[in-house]
């Protein structure tokens, strides 16, 4: 596990954002692990968060010409990351989409750089990839091209058939998905950390019956 994606995780554990227990997701399964970016709270922390975007990105080789992120979870997300790509040596413009069109002033649903290119969208997770479709229909209706997602964790973990939504995600739109870290970066961490070893046969055997 490369060093930034372990520091992201004990710093995700840090803000309370990564727990261990049993928490029974909407699915309805019962996961030895939650994961809840809404306990990034502060400055730091998403100045922190977006740096960890930035580094994912850039480690990925994704090709991309500009940061898209979705409203309302992608708008503190694309902005925190376009400032830690740029202290990074990576310069690019960013945009962000309004809920309802506006009809006076510039007008329109997009704020910020025109869709151009090939765009990155940037969210947080992708659970049923409904925000991931609206995204999509939004760039390309605007002539760019969708180059990827960037999320923070992927699960890895089955949704009704055989593959994850990750995984459902990149089928359907021909495009990678690029996380901070995966279920398998937390198993290495669980196993690294003697203070979570009450966690770790739970999480193998949740990862063997419900992993993708």
């Amino acid at each position: 596990m490369s060093d930034f994606r372990q520091e992201f995780l004990s710093f995700s554990r840090a803000h309370g954002v990564l727990a261990f227990g049993a928490y029974t997701l909407k699915s309805g399964r019962v996961s030895p692990y939650f994961f809840n970016t809404g306990k990034f709270q502060t400055g730091g922390a998403l100045a922190k968060l977006g740096d960890f975007y930035a580094q994912a990105i850039l480690a990925s080789g994704v090709q991309f010409d500009q940061l898209y992120g979705p409203a309302y979870k992608g708008i503190p997300l694309a902005c925190s990351i376009a400032i830690a790509l740029a202290a990074r040596g990576r310069d690019v413009p960013y945009s962000f989409n309004r809920k309802e069109a506006k009809d006076h002033g510039e007008g329109g649903m997009i704020v910020g750089a025109p869709l151009t290119g090939r765009v990155l969208i940037v969210d947080d997770v992708i659970s049923a990839g409904t925000s991931v479709r609206e995204s999509v229909e939004m760039i390309r209706s605007s002539g760019a091209t969708p180059a990827g997602v960037a999320i923070t964790l992927d699960r890895m973990e089955r949704g009704l058939g055989t593959t994850s939504a990750v995984q459902e995600v990149e089928a359907s739109y021909k495009i990678p998905v690029v996380a901070i870290a995966t279920l398998n970066d937390v198993m290495r961490y669980v196993e690294a950390d003697a203070s979570l070893a009450p966690h770790r046969e739970v999480t193998l055997a949740y990862r063997a019956q419900y992993g993708a």
